[in-house]
């Protein structure tokens, strides 16, 4: 059973600024509440086929993942795909001017899972739309804050 799950907030701040700070691997961690770590597997900048290192907790496991930028439209939209592990996913991040200094920015994470983890493919989505507006309200309070 696949799984799609789209989240979205409204941040008083330029979308410029958001979408900025959103992609930003070295912010990764400030504002995705389970992320650990994140590592550079390419030079920097950020830029199709940069791949990036992810470890996470997620439903009481570790996980290790590498994604791979596959699209990225500066201060529009960023496409990262993932093909390994028992979850192949794909997380696109995408900016909208929301009013003169307002931004709505949409957290998307879809992918079709294999073996154990078809089994809780429903219970991996609402997991997953939790923990998606816990990061974008965190998100929101970092921002807004500065």
């Amino acid at each position: 059973m696949p799984v799609d799950v789209r989240t979205e907030v409204v941040i008083e701040r330029p979308r410029s600024r958001v979408a900025a700070y959103a992609a930003d691997p070295s912010n990764a961690r400030a504002w995705y509440v389970n992320i650990d770590s994140v590592e550079w597997q390419t030079p920097p900048p950020l830029a199709v086929g940069s791949r990036l290192a992810f470890v996470a907790h997620f439903l009481g496991r570790r996980l290790v993942y590498t994604y791979e930028v596959v699209e990225l439209v500066p201060g529009e939209r960023l496409v990262m795909r993932t093909a390994q592990g028992p979850f192949p996913m794909e997380t696109t991040y995408t900016w909208e001017s929301a009013g003169e200094n307002a931004t709505k920015m949409t957290l998307r994470n879809r992918g079709e899972p294999r073996g154990f983890s078809k089994l809780v493919g429903p219970l991996m989505a609402a997991a997953m739309r939790r923990a998606n507006v816990k990061d974008l309200a965190r998100i929101k309070t970092l921002l807004e804050a500065s």
